[in-house]
């Protein structure tokens, strides 16, 4: 996507980057977290301090998606990192996560990171999925039925890990 900018996010972009996280979590579909996870509990969860960085893609100076990096351990497994992201859903499909998932792997390998683990991708995300194993990521374990999708039941969560 060319129009697509890349940033490191400052406080005052939480405003922008509430409303997608808030849609996103609230769809019960993608994420662990509670759907009704106040603005307040959001907010430390997306936007911890260092060394964690969040970002956000902009489109035409507006806030389209966000991503949180972070390591995955602390101490001795900070060198594998850890990654989130989030597309504004009304502009799903459009490249967007493909965009920020790119540059979150530059930033990644940039701050020094080894490695890239994600911990919890849904199975049933299957556009996720097929995106992470477009940019080399593996599957490396399944846990069963460890997530409660609302209209597919419980399915799995993959693990899965890259190197950089």
């Amino acid at each position: 996507m060319a129009d697509l900018r890349v940033r490191v996010a400052g406080p005052q972009d939480w405003p922008a980057i509430w409303p997608i996280w808030h849609r996103v979590v609230a769809s019960g579909d993608t994420y662990t977290w509670a759907p009704d996870t106040p603005e307040a509990q959001a907010r430390a969860l997306w936007m911890p301090p260092a060394p964690a960085v969040t970002l956000v893609a902009e489109v035409d100076e507006a806030v389209v998606g966000t991503a949180l990096l972070k390591p995955v351990q602390p101490g001795l497994g900070d060198h594998v990192a850890n990654a989130g992201f989030m597309v504004d859903p009304d502009r799903a499909g459009g490249g967007i996560g493909r965009g920020l998932a790119e540059a979150t792997l530059v930033e990644a390998r940039r701050r020094g990171y080894r490695a890239m683990q994600f911990n919890a991708v849904v199975e049933a995300n299957t556009r996720a999925v097929g995106l992470w194993r477009s940019l080399g990521f593996e599957i490396v374990g399944t846990i069963p039925e460890a997530f409660r999708h609302p209209t597919k039941g419980l399915v799995g969560l993959h693990i899965m890990h890259r190197a950089l």
